[in-house]
């Protein structure tokens, strides 16, 4: 239960994150362009993701069990790491925090120049279709390895889907970017439990026998916050910024 639990929020926070950046484009070309085409491009990449995983999730599950979460657990643990490196970074100081707001301007500004031809507005087709598309990628790898490794492929689906509705709905009704949203936050979290989840997985794949079980996955989670913000107090002493 704690594990399925754990598998549903940090999809959840994965796509969250990331759906926000896609919601930023769709919305500059809405507010400048009209509605239609970006929603239909936004729509088409949803479509492809969802059919992405539905196809690879079941796959993934037929593959014997160790070699599995060896696998899963090693590319989790890349995958983490590396956003909880850039978490880390702009806590301390040493990276500049995504600012959608920013993002969201030079977005309008970019839509704006863009020329428009008669007809279907390819151009807002388009940039909404591979924003999304692009975004939703990382989503869709989080969802197929969390869920086959757990034999909860639906569990995982279900977290990015809610998120995808609170975000989609937030948007709906501000029509602005969620820059209240706290995103290196939420990206600190994710790859909190991605690296976690990593490190528990790939350890079951060569065989170490856990104490506790899940509650190991738990204890993990913890020791990987005070290892995070211990880095992070330590790169706020340093004066050089380190790049992206």
């Amino acid at each position: 239960m704690t594990g399925n639990l754990l598998v549903f929020l940090g999809a959840a926070l994965a796509s969250a994150v990331e759906m926000v950046e896609a919601l930023t484009i769709v919305l500059a070309l809405g507010v400048t362009r009209g509605w239609r085409a970006p929603l239909q491009g936004a729509a088409a990449a949803l479509a492809v993701l969802t059919v992405l995983v539905a196809v690879l999730g079941p796959a993934l599950e037929a593959v014997p069990i160790d070699l599995l979460r060896l696998v899963v657990g090693s590319l989790l643990l890349v995958f983490g790491l590396q956003w909880l490196r850039k978490a880390i970074l702009r806590a301390s100081g040493l990276k500049a925090v995504h600012d959608e707001e920013e993002a969201f301007t030079k977005e309008v500004a970019a839509a704006r120049a863009a020329g428009r031809a008669a007809g279907a507005d390819r151009y807002a087709l388009v940039i909404s279709f591979k924003s999304t598309l692009l975004e939703g990628l990382e989503v869709a790898f989080i969802v197929i390895t969390l869920g086959a490794n757990q034999g909860a492929t639906g569990i995982a689906a279900a977290g990015a889907f809610v998120a995808l509705a609170v975000v989609v709905v937030v948007g709906a009704l501000v029509r602005h970017p969620l820059s209240r949203v706290p995103e290196n936050t939420l990206k600190f979290a994710v790859g909190v439990m991605l690296t976690s989840f990593g490190m528990f997985w790939a350890g079951e794949g060569v065989g170490i026998d856990w104490p506790g079980a899940e509650a190991a996955l738990a204890a993990l989670i913890v020791l990987t916050v005070i290892w995070s913000l211990l880095f992070t107090k330590l790169l706020e002493r340093r004066p050089t910024a380190v790049a992206a």
